[in-house]
């Protein structure tokens, strides 16, 4: 039935009624045209956009009330009630007013660099939000957000994120790297975001929504832009400075940006923070269809990262602490630091007429991400929260606890609660060393280089149906490796493995200095090619669209160290390993009246595996995760939209199924098989999301606004997957777990057990008041629950129940014991407060903006997200570690930021 409307959609359109709609949009202030208004249809694909005069002329083919909606980067966005009756309707002027709720976005972006966790795993996706006016996911991002809300509890690597149309998220991870295009806020303020499965004119997209960053300069505001921001999150100050110069006569248009932030620390201890960036771009329009980009960006950021804690050392020395710093000649030194550098270059072909448009792009990128770390070789562990070192190590000693021990324990942490920099240079100094490294400080890291070639475009096929189309091919060679970066006094460093007393590099020379690779060194090679192509059709009260992609991705790894553990498997190519994939889905809405509508989408995508759950233990050999399939992914959503002259809003029910992921771990566990460092790999993991959102606003008077908003959510493990170890058997003297150095476990049970994906439950309820003499002020109140730890996997095989000393399961791990010990508890359920507000002045042409927010007024203590530690492997050990109320391997936390704040001025003219 939907072929045969499509194929006949352009006959029966020419039968429809249609109005033309004519104006001209205008500054408020200025009463100067704005060049390149978007003019649309809410709820409906009629859109244009304003010509080098401010006018627009816009078909509609369409009868009855409908709201028209007048929107351009930093302008509240204009609605119109219209009554379509009449086949030509002159609007006249109309005035966008800027937005006073501008630097919100600044805001945000402070938000999405708390990321500073060890490896993502409460990454989010707030970035991907910034271009909404959904209510729902203006909270989500703005208020949630500081809490790691995961919309749907997807991770960001269902969100699809692009520069110019190019895409850019990550071969290894899947996720958009935001800190590519951190600091330059005023650039990528051109945005277009489409939603969970709502069809996309660029690309096929993810489940949780499309991002277009467009960064012509013909699309944004032409002037200068100076600003400057204070905060204490993730940095303390922040410079920038923007210049466009329009477009001119010849149709010429460039601009130039830049930024600096910084932070001797942050809102967590010893969390320096040093960003510069930098832009620059050239558009020339060749005519009045066609235009040419070239774009050049660098964005720098290197910054401090803090750890999560278990809840005995957060009630020794509070939320704030972070164990990884630690004082060298009065300055704060953190051990665990990352750099992110990755230059980008885009070059772009636009073609745009009334029958369709065209995008060719070519990026290439380079750079290095590196995070560095302390080795200890031989030597005691250097991390004050290590467990030995704290008080639950003596309480819960195998031969009885000792109180007295304990309290001393304590005593000697909050004396002494930061890394000890002295310790490692008098370990490496002293006469026995030798001059051989006890202790060194090195990095990880990653040197990409990435060439991304796409064409995507549109082509109207009468009045009633579009297509949408698009190729891209990506290229990756990305080299990883460890670097000496501080020999902490010592002469030189052996490379040599300290638990197998194996090499690393069995060719190259034993002894390393600062800047050699050593430990591991090895390539990935990638390459991916993708074609979509979507039909979107529209007929009086229906609208349709199907998309399909197919996509072919290839692997492989190239060892440059010869590995003593794996001699035969180390060195030289992998086999190269290829995941065919397709996906396909669709959307209908059906229009009640021009103020409702319903709308339902479907998706079926197949997508390959993560490249970082591809390979066993990378570092050291080319082993492959065995018998790896795709994973697939089912999506369905149902929607209600109310799009009144004051009340707006959507109610939406989610049902999403992700099937067949893979997830690798590296871990120390003492299992009930025997005890190793051991990577830990799970197949057929399934993830089931369902849930409803609303989110409503109403406007209550011309200068209040009310808002609602709620995520009501159940994501869980929906199978029970496999789970294996493998180890190095290389040192012939230790008690091998299994000589083949694999072990299958069985499966996992954790069928039914909530995902630690953030708060699945959480409800907003906002105020806002506009002045007509430009100052407004806002407030939300949040309430957030059901947010969950990460579980480990391992503890939930049959290998738990076993006593690794006799091989038989342990005589009193009864089912209920067993339970009673893994019980899946919910972490914090938490309010929070959250103050927004701002001034904006207009001086002979040139604006003033000033904004400042308070997030957690109250300064309430809560648990972002965390995770169950894998060392207990076991049913005996756990069990006795549990005994004295403090265990030393409990769940480690991530603490949410207490009061903080954020304040922006900018000039602009």
């Amino acid at each position: 039935m939907l072929l045969v409307l499509l194929l006949y959609a352009p006959w029966l359109g020419a039968l429809q009624a249609q109005s033309v709609l004519y104006g001209t949009v205008l500054d408020m202030a200025t009463k100067k045209v704005i060049v390149g208004a978007k003019v649309a249809v809410e709820g409906r694909p009629y859109a244009t956009e304003t010509d080098l005069n401010g006018r627009f002329s816009l078909t509609v083919p369409l009868q009855g009330d409908h709201i028209l909606q007048i929107g351009y980067v930093g302008y509240e966005t204009q609605r119109i009630l219209l009554l379509l009756n009449t086949a030509e309707i002159s609007l006249g002027p109309l005035y966008l007013v800027a937005d006073l709720t501008l630097e919100k976005q600044d805001n945000l972006i402070t938000l999405t660099d708390a990321e500073l966790l060890e490896d993502g795993s409460t990454d989010n996706a707030l970035g991907l939000l910034q271009a909404t006016r959904d209510v729902f996911l203006t909270r989500a991002a703005f208020d949630f957000g500081q809490a790691f809300f995961r919309v749907r509890g997807y991770d960001s690597q269902n969100g699809t994120v692009l520069l110019n149309g190019i895409p850019m998220n990550k071969f290894f991870d899947g996720r958009p790297q935001w800190n590519n295009w951190g600091g330059l806020n005023d650039v990528i303020r051109n945005q277009e975001f489409h939603h969970g499965l709502e069809a996309s004119p660029f690309i096929f997209g993810g489940v949780l929504g499309t991002t277009n960053m467009d960064l012509r300069p013909s699309g944004l505001r032409p002037g200068v832009r100076l600003s400057s921001s204070a905060s204490n999150r993730t940095y303390t100050g922040r410079l920038m400075a923007t210049y466009n110069s329009g477009v001119d006569g010849n149709g010429l248009a460039y601009m130039a940006s830049a930024s600096r932030r910084w932070a001797r620390q942050g809102y967590m201890e010893g969390t320096l923070y040093d960003a510069h960036s930098f832009y620059g771009a050239l558009e020339y329009q060749l005519d009045d269809t066609n235009s040419i980009m070239l774009t050049a960006m660098a964005a720098t950021n290197r910054r401090g990262r803090s750890s999560a804690v278990t809840e005995e050392v957060h009630a020794l020395v509070g939320r704030r602490y972070n164990p990884y710093w630690g004082e060298q000649n009065g300055n704060i030194r953190n051990s665990r630091e990352r750099l992110i550098s990755e230059p980008l270059v885009l070059l772009n072909y636009f073609h745009e007429s009334k029958k369709g448009n065209l995008n060719v792009g070519l990026a290439y990128q380079t750079g290095v991400r590196s995070r560095s770390r302390v080795g200890y070789y031989n030597a005691p562990n250097p991390d004050p929260t290590f467990y030995r070192y704290l008080p639950s190590f003596h309480v819960n000693s195998g031969i009885g606890a000792n109180f007295v021990s304990a309290d001393g324990a304590r005593q000697r942490f909050l004396r002494a609660p930061q890394w000890n920099w002295q310790q490692a240079y008098t370990a490496n100094g002293s006469a026995s060393a030798n001059g051989r490294a006890a202790y060194v400080l090195y990095d990880d890291v990653v040197k990409d280089n990435q060439l991304t070639a796409r064409i995507h475009g549109g082509y109207k096929m009468g009045k009633a149906l579009q297509l949408h189309f698009g190729a891209t091919h990506r290229q990756l060679r990305s080299r990883n490796f460890a670097r000496v970066n501080d020999l902490l006094g010592a002469e030189f460093h052996t490379d040599i493995d300290p638990f197998s007393d194996t090499r690393n590099d069995v060719e190259g020379p034993l002894n390393r200095g600062e800047g050699d690779t050593f430990n591991y060194n090895y390539e990935f090679r990638s390459g991916q090619s993708t074609a979509f192509a979507q039909l979107q059709w529209e007929q009086r009260a229906w609208t349709a669209f199907v998309a399909a992609q197919y996509q072919g991705t290839s692997h492989l790894r190239q060892g440059l160290f010869k590995n003593e553990r794996f001699p035969d498997n180390s060195l030289g190519k992998s086999p190269k390993i290829t995941f065919h994939t397709v996906g396909a889905k669709g959307g209908l809405s059906r229009k009640i009246t021009g103020r409702h509508w319903v709308a339902a989408h479907a998706a079926f995508m197949e997508r390959p595996p993560l490249l970082q759950n591809v390979f066993i233990n990378p570092r050291e050999s080319n082993a492959q995760v065995p018998q790896l399939r795709p994973e697939a992914l089912r999506s369905l959503d149902v929607n209600y939209y109310i799009r009144m002259p004051k009340l707006t809003g959507r109610l939406s029910a989610y049902h999403t199924l992700f099937q067949n992921t893979t997830d690798v771990n590296f871990f120390f566990v003492d299992s009930g098989v025997g005890s190793d460092f051991v990577q830990e790999v799970l197949t057929d993991l399934d993830r089931r999301h369902q849930g409803l959102e609303l989110g409503l606003e109403y406007q209550l008077s011309a200068a209040v606004k009310l808002s609602a908003v709620a995520a009501l959510g159940r994501h869980t493990f929906a199978s029970d997957p496999k789970v294996t170890i493998n180890f190095d058997t290389a040192a012939a003297d230790e008690e091998l777990i299994d000589v083949s150095g694999t072990k299958e476990l069985g499966a996992a049970n954790v069928r039914g057990l909530r995902l630690a994906q953030g708060p699945q439950t959480a409800v907003a309820l906002g105020l806002e008041y506009r002045d007509p003499k430009y100052w407004w002020v806002g407030m939300t109140t949040n309430y957030l629950a059901d947010n969950y730890a990460n579980i480990s996997a391992i503890t939930r095989t049959a290998s738990f129940l076993l006593d690794p000393e006799t091989g038989q399961p342990f005589p009193d791990a009864t089912p209920e014991n067993v339970a009673r010990l893994l019980a899946q508890r919910p972490l914090d359920t938490f309010y929070l407060l959250n103050l927004v507000g701002g001034k904006s002045w207009l001086k002979n042409g040139k604006y003033i903006g000033l904004f400042a927010s308070v997030n957690n007024l109250f300064d309430t203590v809560f648990r972002t997200g965390g995770y169950e530690q894998s060392r207990n492997g076991n049913y005996g050990q756990l069990r006795q570690d549990t005994l004295g109320g403090s265990p030393s391997f409990a769940p480690k936390y991530w603490y949410g930021f207490g009061r903080t704040f954020f304040l922006n001025l900018a000039y602009s003219f």
